[in-house]
């Protein structure tokens, strides 16, 4: 329905298609990127970051969350500190990984990182503070201390929130893409919309978000399959 809504308004001249192009448009704009070996080197490009910032940023946003949701040091030194970095909008990093980091991989990979840390932090640290008590006084009851108490008791309570921060921080990932891709990038989907932009192909607009949509939608898919297998692991 929404193809067809889109193929009548863009054909029945309701909407310039300077501002709405066609389907076929979009189609014709995929076509041409993909015989000039463009369109499927910018998706793995744009995929590759994508993933390896997430890992990075879930991998440390698990730490940082379990280190401030279990111990009261720990929350006092670096919450306050994680709350006020959270704040700072993705744009505003740009130009200082530049200065740190040049204008390469690095700089891009670790702004995707910072967007994928914060919302597995924020989640992780807040389910570990409130574990149901009654489980902590049963598990420490059968002799269960330190790492054995969190992986019997602790990690199966939170296993469910931990999963929901891994796919909103994948989301906030491919979120994050599209400015990692304004720091002097050449390839990818970010620099597809951005120098689409500046030329006023609005084709290749439309193909660039319906890409990230797709690939995003795929992506939290394949962390769907992982908690279905997690909740029957541990939950």
């Amino acid at each position: 329905m929404l193809l067809a809504t889109w193929q009548l308004v863009s054909t029945s001249g309701a909407v310039p298609v300077s501002q709405l192009p066609s389907p076929e448009m979009v189609w014709l704009a995929a076509v041409d990127l993909a015989e000039r070996g463009l369109l499927g080197l910018y998706v793995a490009i744009s995929t590759q970051r994508v993933f390896i910032g997430f890992a990075f940023g879930a991998l440390f946003g698990l730490l940082a969350g379990a280190v401030v949701g279990l111990s009261r040091l720990g929350d006092v030194l670096l919450a306050p500190t994680l709350g006020a970095v959270r704040a700072v909008p993705s744009l505003a990093w740009v130009p200082l990984l530049i200065l740190w980091f040049g204008i390469g991989e690095d700089s891009k990979v670790i702004l995707i990182a910072i967007g994928a840390f914060f919302p597995v932090y924020t989640i992780v640290a807040a389910s570990l503070r409130h574990v149901d008590t009654r489980l902590l006084e049963a598990g420490r009851a059968f002799g269960l201390r330190g790492p054995a108490l969190f992986a019997t008791v602790q990690l199966p309570a939170v296993v469910p929130s931990v999963i929901a921060a891994l796919r909103l921080a994948l989301a906030q990932a491919w979120l994050f893409l599209v400015a990692a891709e304004l720091i002097a990038s050449s390839m990818g989907l970010g620099f597809l919309l951005s120098d689409s932009g500046n030329t006023g192909r609005i084709d290749r607009i439309f193909l660039a978000i319906i890409l990230l949509a797709v690939l995003g939608k795929l992506s939290d898919a394949l962390v769907g399959l992982l908690e279905r297998w997690a909740v029957r692991r541990w939950a």
